[in-house]
């Protein structure tokens, strides 16, 4: 049975449980400990306001203006201020199960009771993402360094009343743009909810932190865990179709470059491909010496991408967890320190490096499919097609990979790389964090689309092999894609075929399927 609820405690968080936070429509709450921790911290900011102590982003002004010095009185309209000035998104807006995890994550790095923030504004965050009210945010505009302010003032602006949203319940649908947009101060009100009436501390607190390209870290985090199963499972598949050899896959040999992703991998293929008859039929007669590299190195190629991934996902997990704010406040000690632990150094070369090893599937997922339709090479009839000449079968599929690659290459270029001072040189290093972790995740829905393609054409390839059976796992996937696309006879509108295939990737259904009868590492 689906836990129908989220304990938010700070400290507990993990991608797994984001992912099925956002699958399941779960509802969220503060942990009874939360709570104390967040008015402990919130009693200490209140004191030293009475006190009239300096403390930057409380009784100050922001970034160059840390030196100015502001009354009691205007302290509610510095952070509401501070709110308006920064919001200055331009761009597409984000589709909104990112907003959902940023405001999910925004809560969770609130609960740890280090920024001083009101219990009462908490509330009203998870009274929006209970009730799926989901704030409309633009795309553009972070650096990635004082967190991303931009995108995090545009999610506040709903939480005051003055900005725009939309009433969400099944967040995970790409089409969330089409809904109706409305001003966040009626649908509060038709919620029952009160907009928030900013005090000292809580603007900067609930704008000060990586929560966007954090967001998009933790969903290409637990997409990435699939997709590179489900690269070689792809790989497996053409792996049947080309006839290849499973020396090249050896556990002995393996060992001896013992990477873990090189030996998952290597595994996962032989696991798929067990009791092939059409690899069976060609084990003691076959010519070959060796296979071309895209097919025998995917334990090398596919293994260094999928232990980049876990790298990756080591670090999303330190951060969706972490106290990204400033100042931060030490309730125990009494002190406020100011710091930096809104740069998003650590999540923007973790992106770029996601990128990177995301781009290589997709690449070496595309010469696979290039060996199946060349018939040079792949000993098939050429693009597949049934009646070649007639048909062009398969030919334009390669093409749409080959762009769909080419484009991740421009991606990959990593973003981390580039800073350009703001804030008057006050803030001199800007991580680039946000436009690493966009350009990320269009390099995951490329790969998908190509690993659909490459799932298409295997499957496709393997009709000229018949009666012969795949093996175990690589049966599973060829069953699973027949369910949803017939055999290629003659040429059709193949982009309906394609998205047929990337639908049943998306939902995890066709991994579902093919681990019912393997279990993929």
């Amino acid at each position: 049975m689906a836990v129908k609820k989220l304990a938010i405690d700070g400290t507990s968080l993990t991608v797994e449980k984001i992912e099925l936070f956002l699958k399941e429509n779960q509802k969220v709450y503060l942990t009874k400990d939360s709570k104390v921790k967040v008015n402990k911290a919130r009693a200490l900011v209140e004191k030293w306001i009475k006190e009239e102590k300096v403390i930057y982003g409380v009784t100050t002004g922001f970034g160059e203006f840390a030196n100015v010095k502001i009354s009691q009185k205007d302290i509610k309209q510095l952070q509401k201020n501070l709110i308006l000035s920064h919001a200055v998104g331009c761009g597409e807006n984000l589709p909104p199960k990112i907003v959902k995890i940023m405001m999910l994550l925004r809560l969770n790095a609130l609960a740890r009771g280090y920024s001083g923030i009101r219990l009462s504004t908490l509330e009203l965050l998870i009274g929006m993402i209970n009730s799926n009210i989901i704030p409309v945010v633009p795309s553009q505009g972070s650096v990635g360094s004082s967190g991303d302010l931009v995108q995090l003032s545009h999610l506040v602006l709903a939480m005051i009343g003055k900005g725009r949203v939309q009433i969400i319940n099944d967040v995970m649908l790409d089409a969330c743009s089409n809904n109706k947009i409305f001003q966040s101060a009626a649908v509060l009100k038709k919620f029952k909810l009160k907009p928030v009436v900013l005090e000292a501390k809580e603007g900067l607190a609930l704008i000060n932190g990586t929560q966007m390209m954090t967001s998009f870290a933790s969903y290409i985090s637990a997409r990435a865990k699939k997709l590179v199963k489900l690269a070689d499972a792809a790989a497996a598949l053409t792996h049947e179709a080309l006839r290849a050899t499973d020396k090249a896959f050896d556990k002995k040999l393996h060992e001896l470059r013992p990477f873990p992703g090189q030996l998952t991998t290597a595994q996962n293929v032989l696991a798929m491909i067990k009791k092939s008859e059409i690899r069976a039929s060609h084990k003691s007669n076959d010519p070959r010496v060796q296979d071309a590299y895209s097919i025998r190195c995917i334990p090398q190629i596919h293994g260094a991408s999928r232990d980049a991934v876990e790298y990756v996902c080591s670090r999303v997990q330190i951060e969706i967890n972490s106290v990204n704010d400033n100042p931060i406040i030490f309730p125990e000690t009494e002190e406020h320190i100011e710091g930096g632990n809104f740069h998003g150094q650590s999540m923007a070369l973790a992106m770029d490096f996601m990128g990177i090893a995301l781009a290589e599937l997709a690449n070496v997922s595309e010469r696979r499919i290039e060996r199946m339709v060349n018939g040079a090479l792949s000993g098939l009839p050429r693009f597949l097609a049934v009646e070649g000449g007639l048909n062009s079968g398969l030919m334009i599929a390669q093409y749409t990979a080959a762009s769909l690659v080419s484009e991740n290459k421009v991606h990959a270029h990593p973003a981390s790389v580039d800073s350009i001072p703001t804030s008057a040189n006050q803030e001199d290093h800007n991580s680039m964090g946000s436009i690493a972790a966009q350009k990320c995740y269009k390099i995951m829905q490329n790969l998908e689309n190509v690993l659909a393609i490459e799932f298409m054409t295997a499957a496709q390839a393997v009709e000229f092999l018949k009666p012969l059976k795949c093996g175990a796992g690589t049966d599973a996937a060829y069953k699973k894609i027949r369910k949803h696309v017939a055999p290629l006879l003659k040429d059709r509108l193949l982009y309906i075929d394609l998205q047929k295939i990337t639908s049943i990737i998306k939902d995890d259904s066709l991994l579902n399927a093919i681990e019912s009868k393997v279990n993929l590492i």
